[in-house]
Formats: C-alpha cells, sequence, structure tokens
C-alpha cells in the first residue's frame, strides 16, 4: 500500500523528532537513580568538603542520593580516569579542580586528556591561598620577604603539599615573578607541611585558607598575603600578592564535570541547579567557611577557566621544568 505523499512526510517528520523528544524526555527524568560523585582525593581534604556541600544540595533538589566517593591516588589522576571511563548519562561526576589543569602538563604520559575527555557541567568554588610564614622570619610584607629571601646565602625554604601540588606551583610562580630562589620542600599532604612550617622546620608555604586560616588567626603563623586576584573575605585585613606582584594570580577552585558526551540536557539541568544552589545565602557562607568565593556561571564559563588555567601552569612547569615522581 502507497501511502499519501502528505501522510508520508507526517510520519517521517514524526519519526525525526522522536530522538530529540526522546533525549528531552530522558534529561526530564533525570535522575531516576542514585548519581555518584567522585571526589579524587582522600576524605576530609577540600575536594571532598565541596563535594559533600554540592551533593547535598543536589540530592534534596532532584530527589536522588548523590553519593560521595573519595577515590584517591596519582594526584587526582585515578579518581579522573574513573569518570572518563565512565557512561556518558550523568551518573557518574566528577569533582574538578585545579589539580586537573596542572597534572595535563605535570604527567608526561597520561591515559586521558582532561579537557578532551572531560565535560564542564558548572563552576562552584574559587579558594585562595595564604603566604604563610613562620614567626621567627624577620618579614612582615612581601617586599620585606622578597629582600630577605635575596638576602639569604643558604636559600629560603618552601614547603608545599607535594611536588606538582597547586601549592608548590603557587610558590614556583612567585619565585619567577618576584626573581628570588627558594629551595622547594614537598611534603605527603598540606597537613604534614603546615606541621613542619609551625615547627620552624621550614621557612615559607603557599597554604591553603582551610590549612592556615585558624593557626593566622591564633599568631602561630604569619600571614604576609593572599593569592588571589581580589582580597579574601575570611582574611580582609591581608593585601594580595599581586598588590606587589601585578598580575600575580594562584588561586584553588572546584567544579563539576562529566564524561564526554553527556547528553547536553543532563549538562544543562545540572548546571541551573548547582548555580541556583550558589545563589543560596547558606550555601554562601558555608563556602566563605572556606576561604572561598562562589564560581557560578555557564558550562562554557567554567570550560574556559579550565582551558586558561591549563595553559598557565603549563607554563609555569615547563618554565621551572617540575616532573612528576
Amino acid at each position: 500500500m502507497r501511502l499519501p505523499r502528505r501522510a508520508f512526510l507526517h510520519l517521517a517528520a514524526g519519526a525525526a523528532a522522536l530522538p530529540a523528544v526522546s533525549r528531552f524526555a530522558w534529561a526530564q527524568a533525570y535522575p531516576s537513580r542514585p548519581v555518584h560523585l567522585i571526589a579524587p582525593f582522600a576524605a576530609g581534604g577540600t575536594s571532598d568538603t565541596v563535594a559533600r556541600l554540592i551533593g547535598q544540595w543536589l540530592s534534596e533538589r532532584l530527589g536522588q542520593p548523590f553519593v560521595i566517593e573519595d577515590r584517591p591516588g596519582a594526584g587526582s589522576n585515578i579518581g579522573t580516569e574513573a569518570v572518563v571511563r565512565a557512561s556518558p548519562d550523568g551518573y557518574t561526576l566528577l569533582i574538578a579542580g585545579g589539580y586537573n589543569a596542572i597534572n595535563a602538563t605535570l604527567y608526561d604520559k597520561l591515559n586521558f586528556s582532561f579537557i578532551r575527555d572531560i565535560t564542564a557541567v558548572a563552576g562552584i568554588v574559587r579558594v585562595p591561598s595564604v603566604m604563610v610564614v613562620h614567626p621567627s622570619v624577620p618579614a612582615t610584607t612581601v617586599p620585606e620577604f622578597i629582600a630577605y629571601a635575596k638576602s639569604k646565602l643558604d636559600k629560603t625554604t618552601m614547603a608545599s603539599a607535594g611536588k606538582g601540588a597547586p601549592s608548590h606551583l603557587a610558590g614556583e610562580l612567585f619565585k619567577i615573578m618576584a626573581g628570588i630562589d627558594m629551595v622547594h620542600v614537598p611534603y605527603r599532604g598540606g597537613g604534614p607541611a603546615v606541621t613542619d612550617l609551625i615547627a620552624g622546620q621550614v621557612q615559607v608555604m603557599f597554604a591553603t585558607t582551610v590549612e592556615s586560616v585558624g593557626y593566622i588567626r591564633a599568631g602561630i603563623l604569619r600571614a604576609l598575603a593572599v593569592t588571589s586576584a581580589t582580597r579574601s573575605d575570611a582574611l580582609p585585613g591581608i593585601p594580595t600578592v599581586a598588590e606587589f606582584l601585578p598580575g600575580y594570580e594562584a588561586s584553588g577552585w572546584f567544579g563539576i564535570g562529566a564524561p564526554k558526551n553527556t547528553p547536553v540536557e543532563i549538562i544543562e539541568k545540572l548546571n541551573r541547579e548547582i548555580n541556583a544552589g550558589l545563589a543560596e545565602p547558606k550555601m554562601k557562607a558555608r563556602l566563605a567557611d572556606l576561604g572561598g568565593t562562589v564560581l557560578a556561571g555557564t558550562p562554557a564559563d567554567f570550560g574556559k577557566l579550565i582551558a586558561d588555567e591549563t595553559e598557565k601552569w603549563g607554563n609555569v612547569i615547563r618554565a621551572a621544568n617540575i616532573k612528576a615522581e
């Protein structure tokens, strides 16, 4: 039986629309089961804390559990690769961060490309670090510290959370821009590094606000500057490094990523809900407790940040000739 031309065209148009309709319906129903949110560091760290904050919000808004999975190892690469290899259906997400932008250059042979294999969903928070010194260091300002470092024949010691860690890269960028040299002393995490800084075993560290603000307020460590482009609400009286070295910026950031080819409707839905959470006063206050400011925006905004940070830290890593251990 031959169909009239008008009936045939009507059926053909309906068939062509089916994939779009089904994708829309799928996104409307998402999520219909628990979502796994991978934090690529150990429990108790900043990535884990951010994951739990945003995971609780999304669970309440979307009616399904967002299960936090801490998968530490290889400077975040193990957890990141688990998301890269996951099905692109929105049920496995990544707490992405500055460590991903650094690792793209730091590691010569990764099994994935972060920019190519992870789709940017939404930014969450930007967190500055603080340039802190042991009280024995005779410097109360960044210019005084630079002069002190230049005068030391045996060189100033700089602690970090590990080779290639954001605290290490922040220090390397400072060295380049200030024209000084410091001996890098890597630790297995920020906690041990801060402990030795307090003990006077090392002299300076670019520590996260989470690691350092309590000791600064107690007078145990001296803050010289924050590493963000603007002053931090957590330490409003502390200047930025950029006030003395124009253009310096080394704040950390966290957001959500998904496997490439995740449906755009799901990406957009998650982005809307995350931005709604970031607009809530309680969420802003919790993130401010970490010393951070909200990083709201579109998926494209977050993707541009990732690309810019990857290029920036790649240049620092190459200039300082840093290799992963």
